[in-house]
């Protein structure tokens, strides 16, 4: 039976409207998980950070009705029109000019009901059936919380992505790497919890106008603005805009737009040839010593230093 998970609106109108949709797998394993795969074609220079996002919907009437959503947004792949195939030469990279092959954006995205995750829970200490209130892993409230990577996390979701199984052998390797999904994203969540006492975001308005901000930032990137004035903007309190935009993008509005500015300078610098004036002046730094600073701080380099390999790469492919 094939069941559709709709698209995260943290990645609705970044995927839907900018790039080319390649491949759309959705698909219910009976009696567990729902999953998605939807592969884009990436096009041009693409900055957005690979990111994960955990997603609660507590039920509070009924603990076995409740869900939690994984989201991974994945860059780097490698999507391949041959696979369902059976190329070995592209299943196994061995053709490096294939012209089948696409550099691609990928979005990974799993469902787990309360039922299901209920299969976890702990037997009552008396004995008897497990509890039904420790089906939602404590969780008190629904919420939307970044995930970090790392390098299990990582292989799992390479794993899905490029794995030779089909049919009834599909299901059950990705059946099991959806648990080990689950496991590596719940020890990754371990720690303080404040992020997720954020209740204001189960309203989708309130995500809406964080979305808007973050937009908003993107489409200014040359304009530097405060967090009152965006709050303003956006018409949202200050301090729900800083906790929300934290809890839904695992970052800091600050450091968000700094990471943006530097990733766009980066690529106006090495792909576009522009001066070092130039970039300071389209990102709207006061000076070229303050552009330069934070430059070397977010890259490590002087922007000066990126402007003098280009030409050395180009040289150094040309022999």
């Amino acid at each position: 039976m094939l069941q559709s998970i709709s698209i995260d609106p943290s990645y609705q109108g970044l995927l839907g409207n900018r790039l080319h949709l390649l491949q759309d797998r959705s698909q219910q394993i009976p009696g567990s998980i729902h999953y998605s795969i939807r592969r884009y074609k990436r096009e041009g220079v693409w900055t957005e950070p690979d990111e994960g996002l955990m997603v609660f919907q507590l039920d509070e009437n009924a603990a076995d009705r409740s869900t939690l959503e994984l989201h991974f947004l994945l860059t780097g792949q490698v999507y391949c029109r041959e696979k369902d195939k059976n190329c070995d030469l592209c299943r196994l990279q061995e053709s490096e000019n294939c012209i089948e092959k696409v550099d691609s954006v990928d979005l990974i995205s799993f469902r787990y009901d309360g039922k299901h995750l209920g299969q976890w829970a702990k037997p009552r200490i008396n004995g008897g059936d497990a509890d039904p209130s420790s089906a939602n892993f404590k969780f008190n409230r629904s919420f939307r919380q970044p995930v970090p990577f790392n390098e299990e996390l990582t292989a799992v979701l390479f794993s899905i992505l490029n794995h030779s199984y089909s049919g009834s052998l599909e299901n059950i390797f990705v059946n099991a790497q959806a648990h080990m999904l689950l496991l590596h994203t719940l020890e990754l969540m371990e720690g303080p919890d404040e992020l997720i006492n954020a209740p204001f975001l189960s309203n989708p308005s309130e995500r809406e106008k964080i979305e808007q901000a973050r937009d908003w930032l993107i489409e200014h990137i040359g304009e530097p603005i405060t967090i009152k004035e965006l709050s303003r903007k956006v018409a949202m309190n200050e301090c729900y805009l800083k906790k929300g935009f934290r809890v839904m993008y695992g970052t800091t509005i600050f450091d968000f737009y700094q990471s943006q500015r530097m990733e766009h300078a980066r690529y106006l610098l090495h792909e576009k040839g522009l001066s070092v004036t130039d970039v300071s002046m389209q990102l709207g730094y006061s000076s070229i010593s303050h552009f330069s600073t934070a430059f070397k701080k977010y890259t490590g380099l002087k922007p000066c230093d990126l402007l003098w390999r280009q030409p050395q790469t180009l040289s150094s492919q040309s022999q």
